[in-house]
Formats: structure tokens, C-alpha cells, sequence
């Protein structure tokens, strides 16, 4: 493999002209691809095969206008005010009235007139009881059914105004459509009266600001001026990533032609590859750096960095590449997609690195490093080797291996902690920022109605094998159970089809969507579900957006040990061939397992507990400990692949076990570690956007990174390189020759400034004059 980078990267800096060219007509076909041929995004978190999903697909066979909870673009006004008045007070009525009027004409409203809380309260329950009149039933029943379905309080100081906006999904509302509905929400506000919104409607999707990349690529420049002291070389790692990002989001756009995409995809697409795009680009720059203290030739320099670093920078991207793609084997539609994405970003990253940064080096030539803002003048020992920070600190490690090994694994098992009170759940409205409107309808509806009301169940019932006669009292039967149950609000039969073959009950919890016990509540209904069914001879099932959505937090959760084995295994592979080691891959693997176990234990402690006060505590986005798992895998690999080939190719030129570890930590560690600093103002930046999904994935990567180079790589693996020795390196004979021979360190290649030898010509000299000596 270095052989063939060598040669791609010499050509790329030789014939850069052309190379540019081709990456300019790559982002402007796909750009122009994704602008005429792109789809709406979507929030749909949906999974086929859940319980819930088949109770939805039982309800479009019983109702076929039924729509899927996840396309309804549902908006819910809530209207306030001060205690002691109502809604009906001349005071108030009439700004309710004008309020109705004004949203009824906002843009992709539907055909159906919209009513005010107080009137759409009376003729729901004149409705209601005029219906059990008719049927014979009970008027206090109706009565009571109408008062848990009330747009107005019981005090009659909060209503709803409620609707769907006319379109097939939520992706399809208009930014313009929800500004306008602020709009009017703006206006009516005031003089004691409060109007704020949820609901999926009042959303949108979620689109980049800017700021965030903005603040991760100012850190980002600074720590590589401070890297390589010169302008021109902090910038172009900055300028492929940002070809990258660019390519890869308008890739994403473009696969919304042919697969569905969630709105959060383009986030961390970004993130990842602003994060992975510089921290390439670094590398490979770094290494041309340093053989350019051996070689004038610059393309021969081009070559070998490509070669070498280049190569490491391919089994990096591998490990990255194969933890996002192995989320296809979780079966999860929207999980996978997203992978796929950030996958292929991540390729996109790893062609830029190999391809357009030579070109750039061939373009700028002897003015790569050019804009010099400092002179890097390391001090050397009395052998003329560097000694940097990074030999230092591997000295001072070496010093007490057992003791640094014992305290990383201590501290970061105390840091996990807190994940046994993991709880994985969807974000809601009432999960949202205290200062969003989304919130503030949340927290009043709870306040009116329960919280209970932000969270309904629907159960299908299919009496289409229950005659005729019976069917009524069937439905009336499911209900009751329902009912019954405890946590549940209330009850109530509120549709039959035409056919009166089929029914649904709304089930209203008595705790909201974020609560544990309405997830408790949905299993005890499916725990009972083959009773009621037996007793009634009905076919029940449970679904809306509550039972959707636990259904999934739940698929995810079993998923992950299966993700998790794939990935490890896979990736386990791949760095036995890097390393012609059993060993190194083990503890790499173990080193991961200790950063991601303690990330989420912080992340458990800030995000749910509310630790420190910097969120609200809420329950963890469910997607977030296995899309984390993946990529910080990968990430991690990264790490562990530039700092340890650093000491395999010292320790393949002759070196002990500990001098390999000294002079790996030489070459690398201040590259290493500025990568990891990139890495951790790029995700962390992200935890300014106020979407909790992005929020909780910056702060968990960042602290992902730190832990993992920082604290594993840069510390708890050096530990156990020294107390492994010559072991680390082992490998059985029978392995080796089944293993590819990949040359990730270049020995193969020939270097001008060796005599025209290779470096595998050095070692053979020097096993030849270790045998003399002998």
C-alpha cells in the first residue's frame, strides 16, 4: 500500500493542475445534482417490525385515510391567562377570536374551519352527549369523555387551538409557514394574555447556523499555527476539510433522491468531517514537514509522507468507515442511513487528504510553509535526538507504568458510574429548552390538562372476526381495560370505520412522554394485551408517536450488543494487519471500551442527572450511546494508528520495546495531541446549537476525545507497552502468513536520502552486523 501512496501522492503535487480541476467538477456535478434532484429531509424514526408500527400498519388496513403519526405536521396554540380570569371574559375573548382568525390564515392551512378553545369546548361536548343519547349511553359517561378531550381547562383559563397543517409531511411545512405562525403568536401576546405552540408543525427542520463550525474552525487554525508556526501550512489542512464537508453535505442532499435522510444528518456529517478532514490533512502535512529535514526534493518528500503518514491515515479512515457502515447490520433505517452518510464523509476526508492536499503542496511548492509566525527550534539530548514534551511525558510514565495503568482504569471506571441509571428516550417538546416556545406550551398543557395530554396511546382494535352484534360492546371492553390500567388519565373509544369492523381508543397517560412510568405503561398493556384480546375476540395493538418511540429506544438498546461485536471484531481484523500484533489490537480495544463506558457515564451525569447545571436534566437521546459507540471506535482507532505505527516502525528499525515507545511518542505525540485538541473544539462547538440531539452528540464526542487521546492513548497505552515489552509485538507464525503484508510503514519504499535503499535494506544491515557481533 505505501508503494502505490507513494506514487499517487507524488503524482498528485507533480501534475496538481489536473488533480484540481477533477476535485472542482466533483463538487460542482454532485452540487449540481443535489440542488435539481434532492428531497425533503425527514424526522421519521420509525422501524419496521415493532409492535407499534404493526399497529399502525393494522390501522391503515382498518382506516385507510389513517395518517402516519410521524407525517402529521400536528400544531397545538396554547392560550393563557392570568389566574382568577378566563378565556370567556370580554377582556380576553375577543384577542382570542382575532388570534383564531389570524392563524386560520396563515399559509398550508387546512380546508377545515378552525374554532377557539371556549366554542370548539361546547360543541365538542354538545357533540358528544347528543351522540350518547342517541345510542342509549350513559350522558355522564359522554360528559366525562368530553371533559378529557376538552380543548378548554377545567378552570377555564388555558385552551388549545389545534390543527394539522395540510401537507403530506412535517418535512414539508415551510420555514415561512412557521415564521408566520411566530408572527402571529408575537402580535397577540401581552396584556396578560400568553400564547406559545408545540407540536411536530411548529418545528421544522433543523438547519446549520454556522456559528458552531465557525468557533471548532478558529480553534482549529490557531492550534495548527501553533503546530506549524506558519500561516500558509494552519490553512490548508482548514481548506481541504472544508472541501470535504462541503462535498460530503452536498452528498448527503443528493441521497435524498434515493433514500430517506433525518434532518440531523447534515449536523453530524459536518461535525465528523470537519473533525476527521483537518485532523488527515494534519498528519500527512506533519509528516511532510519532517522529511523535508532530510530531502530537498519536495516531491520526493510529498511521496514518502503520503506513503507512510498516508497510509495510516487509510487504516484510520477503515476503522472509522466500518464502525458507521456496521450500523446497517442493527437494522434500523434512519440509524443506517445516518451512518452511511457520515461514512461517507469520512471517505470523502480520506481522498482529500491523499489527493487534494499534494496537489495544493505542488501548487504553493516552496511556500507551504511560508507566513512564518514562529521558528520550531527543538532542543535535542546529547545522542541529537528531539526531546520535546512528548518524550518527556513517555519518560515520566515509563517511570511507574503499573501505578499510571492502575489510576487511568480507577478513574475512568469511577467516571462510568453514573450509566446505570441510564435512561434512553426521544426528545420532546417537553424535553426542549425552558426558553423555547415548544417548552412553554409543554410546561402549560401539563400544568391545565396533565401531563399526560402530551403523550397519548392509541389502541387498534380489529373486531372484523367478532359478530356483528357484538362488536360495539368488544370495543366498549378495550376501552374500559384500558382505563383500568394504572397511570392511565383516561380512556375512551374516539373512532369506529364505516364498516364498524374496526375501532381506536385513546389512551391518555397520567405521566408525560419523557416519564419512565409511561414507557412501565406501555409494557404492562402489551404484557395484557393477549387477555383482552382473547376475552373480547378482538386483534389489539398499541401505537402513536409515545409507543413509536419507546418501541425504538427499545429495539436500539438490544441492538447495540450485536453493533457492538460486529464493529470490535471487524476492526480487530484490520489492526492485526496494521500491527502484526495480537496484544496491541486487545488493549486498543480495552483502552476504547474504558473511554466510552466513562463518556457516557459523564454524559449520564450532565445531561440526565443535570450535573453543574449547564442542562436541564432529561432522558438521553435514544440513538446517541450506539451512533457514539461507532464513530468514537473509530475515532479512537485514528489514535491509536498514528502513535503506535510511529513506535512499530522505530521498533522494526531495531529499537526495544521501551526505546520504540520513547521515540513513537517523539515523532507523533505533539501531532497527536493537537489533533485530539482540533477534534475537541470542533464537537464541542456544536453544544451551543439549541437542538438537544446535537447538543448531547458535541458534548459526548468532545469528552469521547479527550478520554480516549488524552487519557488512553496518550497514557494508559504507553503504560502497557512498557509492561508488555517484546510481547507486545507477538504473533504467531501461522497468523503472520495468513495476515496481508500492508507495509503501513513504508519500509518498502526507496528514500533518495538513504542512498536510493530502502529502509528494509537498513534493517537487514543491521541484522546482519547484530550476527557479526554475535
Amino acid at each position: 500500500m505505501a508503494t502505490l501512496l507513494h506514487r499517487l501522492g507524488k503524482t498528485a503535487f507533480r501534475r496538481w493542475p489536473l488533480f484540481l480541476a477533477g476535485w472542482i467538477v466533483a463538487v460542482l456535478a454532485v452540487g449540481a445534482f443535489a440542488a435539481t434532484m434532492s428531497k425533503p429531509m425527514t424526522d421519521a424514526f420509525s422501524i419496521p417490525g415493532i409492535p407499534s408500527e404493526k399497529a399502525a400498519d393494522l390501522q391503515a388496513e382498518l382506516f385507510p385515510d389513517a395518517v402516519d403519526a410521524f407525517d402529521q405536521a400536528t400544531v397545538k396554540v396554547v392560550v393563557a391567562v392570568p389566574e382568577g380570569s378566563t378565556l370567556s371574559d370580554r377582556a380576553y375573548a375577543d384577542r382570542v377570536d382575532a388570534l383564531v382568525q389570524d392563524l386560520a390564515a396563515l399559509p398550508q392551512m387546512p380546508d377545515a374551519p378552525l374554532a377557539g378553545p371556549v366554542e370548539a369546548a361546547q360543541a365538542q361536548e354538545k357533540a358528544m352527549v347528543q351522540a350518547a343519547r342517541d345510542a342509549g349511553s350513559p350522558v355522564a359517561d359522554a360528559r366525562a369523555d368530553a371533559a378529557a378531550l376538552s380543548p378548554l381547562s377545567e378552570d377555564g383559563r388555558v385552551g388549545l387551538v389545534q390543527w394539522d397543517f395540510d401537507v403530506d409531511s412535517v418535512a414539508d411545512v415551510e420555514p415561512a409557514t412557521i415564521d408566520a405562525l411566530m408572527d402571529v403568536m408575537d402580535d397577540a401576546r401581552g396584556d396578560g394574555l400568553t400564547v406559545d405552540a408545540n407540536g411536530s408543525g411548529t418545528t421544522g427542520m433543523i438547519h446549520l447556523g454556522g456559528t458552531s463550525e465557525l468557533i471548532g474552525i478558529a480553534v482549529a487554525l490557531l492550534v495548527l499555527i501553533l503546530t506549524f508556526g506558519s500561516l500558509v501550512a494552519a490553512g490548508l489542512p482548514i481548506l481541504t476539510a472544508l472541501v470535504g464537508v462541503g462535498l460530503g453535505i452536498m452528498g448527503v442532499t443528493a441521497m435524498t433522491a434515493f433514500i430517506d435522510i433525518g434532518s440531523t444528518t447534515p449536523m453530524l456529517a459536518t461535525m465528523i468531517g470537519l473533525a476527521v478532514g483537518i485532523d488527515y490533512a494534519l498528519f500527512i502535512l506533519a509528516r511532510y514537514r519532517n522529511e523535508l529535514q532530510h530531502t530537498d526534493d519536495r516531491e520526493e518528500a510529498v511521496g514518502i509522507a503520503v506513503g507512510t503518514a498516508g497510509s495510516a491515515v487509510v487504516f484510520a479512515g477503515l476503522t472509522v468507515i466500518i464502525a458507521l457502515t456496521a450500523l446497517l447490520v442493527v437494522g434500523i433505517p434512519f440509524l443506517a442511513s445516518m451512518g452511511i452518510a457520515a461514512a461517507a464523509t469520512v471517505f470523502v476526508a480520506v481522498l482529500v487528504a491523499l489527493t487534494l492536499l499534494p496537489a495544493l503542496l505542488g501548487m504553493t511548492g516552496s511556500k507551504a510553509f511560508g507566513g512564518r509566525v514562529r521558528h520550531y527550534r527543538p532542543k535535542r539530548d546529547a545522542d541529537g535526538l528531539v526531546l520535546n514534551n512528548g518524550v518527556r511525558w513517555a519518560r515520566t510514565i515509563a517511570r511507574a507504568p503499573v501505578a499510571v495503568v492502575v489510576v487511568v482504569v480507577l478513574g475512568l471506571g469511577a467516571l462510568a458510574l453514573p450509566l446505570q441509571s441510564l435512561h434512553l428516550a426521544f426528545p420532546s417538546d417537553s424535553t426542549a429548552s425552558v426558553d423555547t416556545t415548544q417548552r412553554q406550551a409543554s410546561d402549560l398543557v401539563a400544568e391545565a390538562f396533565g401531563p399526560g395530554r402530551d403523550a397519548p396511546m392509541l389502541a387498534v382494535v380489529d373486531a372484523r372476526d367478532v359478530p356483528e352484534a357484538d362488536r360495539g360492546a368488544a370495543f366498549g371492553e378495550v376501552a374500559a381495560w384500558a382505563a383500568g390500567q394504572d397511570d392511565v388519565a383516561h380512556a375512551q373509544v374516539v373512532g369506529t370505520n364505516e364498516q364498524g369492523t374496526g375501532a381506536t381508543v385513546l389512551i391518555t397517560p397520567a405521566t408525560g412522554p419523557e416519564d419512565t412510568a409511561t414507557e412501565d405503561l406501555l409494557t404492562t398493556l402489551r404484557a395484557e394485551q393477549a387477555e383482552i384480546e382473547e376475552s373480547t375476540g378482538t386483534t389489539t395493538g398499541v401505537t402513536g408517536l409515545t409507543a413509536i418511540t419507546t418501541d425504538v429506544s427499545e429495539r436500539l438498546s438490544s441492538a447495540l450488543p450485536v453493533y457492538l461485536a460486529v464493529v470490535v471484531g471487524l476492526a480487530f481484523v484490520l489492526l492485526m494487519i496494521v500491527f502484526r500484533s495480537i496484544l496491541v489490537p486487545l488493549t486498543a480495544t480495552l483502552g476504547f471500551l474504558l473511554s466510552v463506558l466513562a463518556t457516557l457515564g459523564v454524559t449520564v451525569a450532565v445531561f440526565q442527572e443535570g450535573m453543574f447545571g449547564i442542562v436541564e436534566g432529561q432522558p438521553i437521546v435514544s440513538f446517541m450511546p450506539i451512533f457514539l459507540i461507532g464513530l468514537v471506535f473509530g475515532l479512537a482507532m485514528d489514535y491509536q494508528v498514528f502513535l503506535v505505527t510511529r513506535m512499530r516502525e522505530a521498533h522494526v528499525h531495531g529499537m526495544s520495546t521501551h526505546d520504540a515507545v520513547v521515540d513513537g511518542f517523539r515523532n507523533s505525540a505533539r501531532v497527536v495531541a493537537a489533533a485530539g485538541v482540533i477534534m475537541i473544539s470542533v464537537f464541542a462547538a456544536f453544544i451551543l446549537i439549541d437542538e438537544p440531539i446535537i447538543k448531547s452528540m458535541g458534548f459526548a464526542l468532545a469528552v469521547a476525545v479527550f478520554f480516549d487521546a488524552f487519557i488512553v492513548r496518550m497514557t494508559l497505552i504507553p503504560a502497557l507497552m512498557y509492561l508488555l515489552g517484546e510481547k507486545a509485538w507477538w504473533l504467531p507464525a501461522w497468523l503472520d502468513r495468513l495476515l496481508p503484508d500492508v507495509d503501513v510503514e513504508g519500509e518498502k519504499l526507496v528514500r533518495p536520502h538513504l542512498g536510493g535503499r530502502t529502509i528494509e535494506d537498513e534493517l537487514d544491515d543491521l541484522d546482519e552486523a547484530s550476527t557479526v557481533r554475535a
